[in-house]
């Protein structure tokens, strides 16, 4: 992966982001002058139908009266005009912002997308890799618009793919995907439009799983059907007759129905009010995902014919809940219920709804976290075509890589490596000075792995590897509220690796920095070989980094299970410099003596 490939690829893609960001500027600066036209326009419309209503009265001619007519009808059709323009403006600027951003984040800025901090746990790998949080790989990553998307990709993060199969099959999807570029963002727009919160739909979840309030009784459906009739007859003889006796007993029998479920009908439009724009949202996300070209991807595929089976209803469902909320609207409420029993007739067409999809539901809801996980991977796979898709091994505990290097670090001052681990060893002793590049490396093979089983391109030219479950011990803190020591918490990650080893039977990366900082240097010499002795009795793979050369003779003790490796600083001149190259064997040099004699400490 040569700095010259790297540049040609990244110019090309900044310059389709750039060809967007001029695109969209033009269109949005094309459609403001007619949505100002549009908006005279209806002002004007007003005005000479008022003035014609008033001619019509003073004069009662009919050429006033055909004129107010017109001027209505006109007035109507320039109000869609707007909202389709208002619709299509808002959409151009979700798209500028899209792909501004893309620019703003290939350029090493923030990116505008949620950074995930609120999925940090004491979970240690999300800390010791940088998982979530600012400049983080999430937030690297993170397309989402959705909280089932979000919370999607950030449990796949979090518990990345194990099988070989399954990391095939989401590669696949993710490289079929990633050429689709304006599906890809027209998804990611579609979803801006409506700022979904947590929790916005676990209502509806909630009211899914409630029983049924009037569906299936007898007398309710037929007074639905009737009722509705029997008003639509006696308004038009009320209109005519000016009669409105024999509309009496139907608003009376009307509201005491209504009346009898009020308490439950309130409690459902609790659950459901307010849910059309989040539902249209994952309308539009399901409708245009079933516009994509799957190829020979069997998850694009599988998702493709969910989003297709789903879409329609969810959208019915948002129409659905926006006719519900409508019953706050005093007119329409009064009214439409007097006459019409309007909330019977909302309460009855969503509980058929429910009836017939609310086994569905879930998976729908899922599919729509899928598509967004997906789209966000396929995006990142875009922006850096120069990355590669790992090739994934069945067979033994091993990583091989061609220049690695960390995505989260600018290409023009991060070093690439070459390694393979866990064909000659079953542990890497890691040996180097401060700041030579030890818990870099680490970071950067844990996060390459974490890209690999997520079915995304890593940051190297070649990578192959064994699935494993990562557990590291590389940022540990000390806790005011646990009353633990650094050293304890410490001696408790370390715990809680055998453990998971122990209970566990499928392969672990391990990744260890600098263990035991809180003993004598006698004590932490015996107490890291007898782990690395303990560590070697499992189904691992260790990279375990350490300013202790003595730990470096167990290469020959432990021949085929432990090699060293080391980053090496160099002196030269009066300076001390670092080439963050790994190589094997032992380091050497001792830059803390010479730092202090350079700043006059010694």
């Amino acid at each position: 992966m040569s700095l010259a490939n790297y540049d040609f690829n990244m110019a090309s893609t900044i310059a389709f982001y750039e060809e967007k960001v001029q695109f969209y500027t033009d269109a949005l600066s094309r459609i403001k002058p007619v949505t100002t036209a549009i908006a005279a326009l209806r002002l004007a419309c007003f005005v000479v139908f008022a003035w014609a209503i008033y001619q019509w009265i003073a004069g009662n001619s009919t050429t006033w009266m055909v004129t107010s007519l017109v001027m209505v009808v006109a007035f109507v059709v320039l109000v869609r005009v707007a909202w389709r323009l208002n619709d299509r403006k808002a959409l151009l600027e979700k798209l500028l912002f899209i792909n501004t951003n893309e620019l703003a984040v290939l350029r090493h800025q923030p990116n505008q997308f949620h950074d995930g901090a609120s999925f940090l746990s004491n979970d240690t790998i999300s800390g010791d890799l940088d998982i979530f949080g600012p400049a983080s790989l999430y937030h690297l990553l993170n397309r989402t618009t959705t909280w089932h998307g979000s919370r999607q990709l950030a449990a796949l993060l979090q518990q990345p793919l194990l099988e070989k199969h399954a990391i095939e099959q989401q590669q696949q999807a993710v490289q079929l995907l990633q050429p689709q570029r304006e599906l890809r963002q027209l998804l990611t727009a579609h979803g801006l439009l409506n700022q979904e919160k947590e929790g916005n739909l676990h209502n509806i979840a909630d009211w899914l799983q409630r029983p049924a309030i009037i569906h299936g009784k007898i007398q309710i459906n037929v007074l639905r059907l009737l009722t509705p009739v029997y008003s639509s007859i006696f308004l038009i003889v009320y209109l005519f007759t000016g009669s409105y006796l024999l509309l009496i007993p139907v608003v009376f029998l009307n509201w005491i129905i209504i009346s009898m479920y009020a308490k439950r009908i309130h409690e459902q439009h609790n659950l459901l009010g307010k849910k059309q724009s989040i539902l249209e949202q994952y309308a539009s996300i399901l409708s245009l995902f079933s516009k994509v070209e799957t190829g020979n991807a069997a998850l694009l595929e599988k998702e493709k014919n969910m989003a297709t089976a789903a879409h329609g209803s969810v959208k019915k469902l948002s129409r659905l809940a926006a006719m519900f909320d409508q019953r706050l609207n005093l007119v329409i409420n009064i009214f439409m219920n007097s006459f019409f029993m309007y909330d019977i007739q909302c309460l009855w067409a969503l509980e058929s709804w429910k009836k017939e999809h609310k086994d569905d539901f879930g998976d729908w809801i899922h599919c729509v976290g899928m598509i967004e996980s997906l789209n966000s991977l396929a995006c990142f796979a875009f922006n850096y075509p120069q990355y590669k898709y790992p090739m994934v091994n069945n067979s033994g505990v091993s990583v091989a890589a061609t220049q690695l290097a960390h995505p989260l670090i600018a290409a023009e001052e991060r070093v690439a490596n070459d390694c393979t681990f866990g064909i000659d060893e079953k542990l890497v002793l890691l040996t180097g000075s401060n700041m030579s590049g030890k818990t870099t490396f680490l970071r950067t093979l844990g996060v390459n792995f974490i890209l690999a089983q997520c079915g995304a391109p890593v940051c190297a030219a070649a990578f192959a590897f064994t699935p494993m479950v990562i557990r590291s011990s590389i940022r540990v803190s000390d806790s005011l509220q646990e009353h633990t020591s650094y050293f304890m918490a410490e001696l408790k990650r370390l715990q809680q690796i055998i453990h998971y080893l122990q209970q566990q039977t499928v392969p672990v990366l391990i990744l260890i920095d600098e263990i035991l900082r809180g003993t004598n240097s006698e004590d932490k010499t015996h107490g890291s070989e007898q782990f690395i002795r303990k560590l070697l009795q499992y189904n691992c793979l260790t990279l375990f980094a350490t300013h202790d050369l003595a730990l470096s003779r167990l290469e020959e003790e432990l021949k085929g299970k432990v090699n060293n490796y080391c980053f090496e600083s160099i002196i030269r001149d009066g300076e001390l410099l670092f080439d963050y190259t790994l190589q094997r064997g032992v380091a050497k040099n001792r830059n803390a003596s010479f730092l202090m004699e350079k700043m006059e400490i010694i």
